[in-house]
């Protein structure tokens, strides 16, 4: 599967949430490294309730994710291969199992929605050998993205042995954030910032000259 070039000397970017054709060209065409696309039913993102399978499976200058809850391992599969996806994001209760099963297939990226005071070491060990990546969100009620941050300071004592994704709340004026968080030891293994809903105008619209302005700043920072 054709997946696009990756930012070698800093971190890349994914905006998760995306719906409308128009959008995820543009969205492209800036450089952004990935995109991500929910298939869960029940979020007002759930992708297919905007775009069929067949035009997903057209885009190929950029990377696309797909953000699973709680799906089946069939149903992971049928989807990966509908819209040619580049990569899976299980954001539920998936086990190290399932996790290992659908790795089999394709790049798996396992979320884990973090909350004040959780062992994330505990959390993270028994999918270390399982996964490609990890994403770091933060926890709610429900599935979905709260538009919150966690404190990243959580992450701190933690050896995190796979590249990862910070997500939760990131918004367009955290850049000086973001920056003195890659100084840190926790930020080595970090490979992408996420963003989804404090870049819209409604769910599932982007404010893509919001995105595209923090895409460009992004690129300036380096660890």
């Amino acid at each position: 599967m054709q997946q696009t070039q990756t930012t070698p000397n800093g971190i890349n970017v994914k905006v998760c949430g995306m719906t409308q054709m128009s959008q995820i060209q543009e969205l492209a065409e800036t450089g952004v490294q990935f995109m991500g696309m929910i298939y869960y039913p029940k979020s007002p993102r759930y992708v297919y309730n905007f775009l069929k399978p067949e035009n997903i499976k057209a885009i190929n200058n950029i990377n696309k994710v797909g953000v699973f809850v709680n799906a089946t391992a069939d149903e992971v599969i049928k989807t990966i291969d509908e819209c040619r996806l580049h990569m899976v994001q299980l954001h539920g209760d998936e086990t190290p199992k399932f996790c290992e099963k659908i790795a089999d297939y394709i790049s798996v990226v396992k979320a884990f929605r973090i909350s004040e005071g959780d062992n994330v070491r505990w959390r993270i060990k028994d999918y270390t050998d399982v996964c490609d990546m990890f994403l770091f969100d933060t926890d709610g009620v429900g599935y979905g993205g709260t538009g919150k941050k966690f404190s990243w300071n959580i992450l701190s004592d933690v050896q995190i042995k796979k590249p990862y994704f910070l997500s939760g709340g990131i918004e367009s004026s955290d850049i000086d954030t973001i920056n003195d968080f890659m100084q840190t030891e926790s930020a080595k293994s970090l490979f992408a910032v996420d963003i989804n809903s404090k870049f819209e105008t409604s769910p599932g619209i982007k404010d893509m000259t919001l995105v595209k302005e923090f895409y460009n700043n992004v690129q300036k920072l380096h660890k």
